[in-house]
């Protein structure tokens, strides 16, 4: 059965690199909040299209420790081929501060 994995975590944290070795693990379709889904329609969209057309829905979230994720922000933020968002430790701040991690309730976590 076809299933459906939503990539959760603040930025930095490792979800992109999760997604890429769930991609291949599955042999599945990776589409990234890095990429742009998220963005345009949020958690619930895809929760809700896999229940209607009855595909298995999954939560995989990362986490790693905050030293580890302004590593990456900074080489990130400074890579003269960044193909993602610039995004300044000020606003990351911002993001941690009301960041929830996912629970059962909403939908199975990987």
């Amino acid at each position: 059965m076809a299933k459906l994995i939503l990539m959760v975590g603040l930025p930095f944290s490792g979800k992109t690199t999760m997604a890429k070795r769930l991609e291949k693990q599955y042999e599945a379709i990776r589409l990234t909040p890095d990429e742009w889904h998220v963005k345009l329609f949020g958690q619930e969209f895809f929760r809700d299209k896999a229940k209607e057309k009855q595909i298995d829905f999954a939560i995989c979230y990362c986490e790693c420790p905050e030293e580890e994720l302004e590593e990456r922000m900074n080489k990130r933020n400074n890579a003269p081929d960044n193909p993602y968002f610039y995004i300044p430790i000020e606003k990351y701040k911002e993001y941690e501060k009301v960041f929830q991690k996912p629970t059962s309730d909403e939908g199975e976590l990987i």
